[in-house]
């Protein structure tokens, strides 16, 4: 199984101009992937620099035939002519049973800059068993906020674990449909741009462990490569944010998923972010 995350600055490469069409080629060069994790998509955006007024989340989802498009929308406000909408999507190949928005936290934080951010978590089927997959991007500036969606994005995954492993119901099932039980897994993944370095404290937050009994978040680089750096994920080809390369995008796989690589592309120019793959 195929997993990537990639931030896309709604298309724009170091070159500055905006082309999905060029992104979407990149990807189907690196491999045919089961889910893919985007963030930074854009729709009626543009004051974006080099974007115009797209819907990124309905292109996206045309550019990959055959994938089930589940949108995350953290910025939703009035436009001139339609509302303006910026976030997340995963296209997923695999069966969608169920998929969930969260709002993460957004404490204030004075004298800096800050949008409201949201984690899209979707449970697939996977070729080995129902697998929940959670894309989010976390607030750059604010350290505050960031730290408090870290913490929530951990307890996202406790309270996934522990609908998992909950007896059933053992009376009468309610008659509204809407009540179904679909697979609520204990095997997840988390993936996307966490605006953090690997030795930041939300890192550590992240993996902290659960409740007894309930697989805790390990970071899938050092579950394969040890102690060994991570490659970059951000300025590798452009340094307007920062001086030097860092990695910031992550993907984190819950203990027991039998992850069998996870790498870079450090070659890739259609963003100012590197995407990464994981095979599971």
């Amino acid at each position: 199984m195929l997993i990537i995350t990639w931030n896309i600055q709604w298309g724009r490469g170091v070159d500055g101009r905006v082309d999905l069409k060029r992104l979407a080629a990149r990807v189907n060069a690196l491999g045919r992937f089961d889910v893919m994790c985007f963030q930074e998509v854009a729709d009626n955006y543009p004051d974006l620099a080099g974007n115009d007024d797209a819907d990124q989340f309905a292109a996206l989802a045309r550019l990959f035939p055959g994938t089930t498009a589940i949108e995350g929308i953290s910025v939703d406000v009035a436009g001139p002519s339609r509302r303006k909408r910026f976030g997340n999507l995963i296209l997923s190949r695999l069966p969608v049973h169920s998929a969930r928005r969260h709002a993460l936290p957004w404490p204030a934080e004075p004298e800096r800059d800050s949008m409201p951010r949201m984690a899209i978590e979707v449970v697939v089927q996977a070729p080995f068993g129902p697998l929940r997959v959670t894309t989010t991007h976390l607030e750059y500036y604010a350290g505050v906020q960031r730290m408090a969606q870290a913490r929530r994005l951990r307890e996202l995954h406790d309270e996934g674990c522990a609908r998992a492993l909950a007896a059933p119901n053992p009376g009468p099932r309610e008659s509204n449909v809407t009540f179904d039980v679909t697979p609520q897994p204990t095997a997840a993944v988390l993936t996307g741009d966490f605006n953090f370095p690997p030795e930041a404290p939300e890192y550590s937050e992240i993996q902290a462990p659960l409740a007894p009994g309930r697989p805790r978040y390990v970071d899938a680089w050092s579950t394969v490569h040890g102690m060994k750096p991570h490659d970059p994920t951000f300025c590798v080809h452009d340094h307007s944010w920062k001086p030097v390369p860092l990695c910031c995008d992550f993907i984190f796989a819950s203990e027991g998923l039998p992850v069998r690589s996870i790498a870079v592309d450090g070659s890739a120019q259609e963003s100012d972010h590197q995407p990464v793959v994981l095979e599971l």
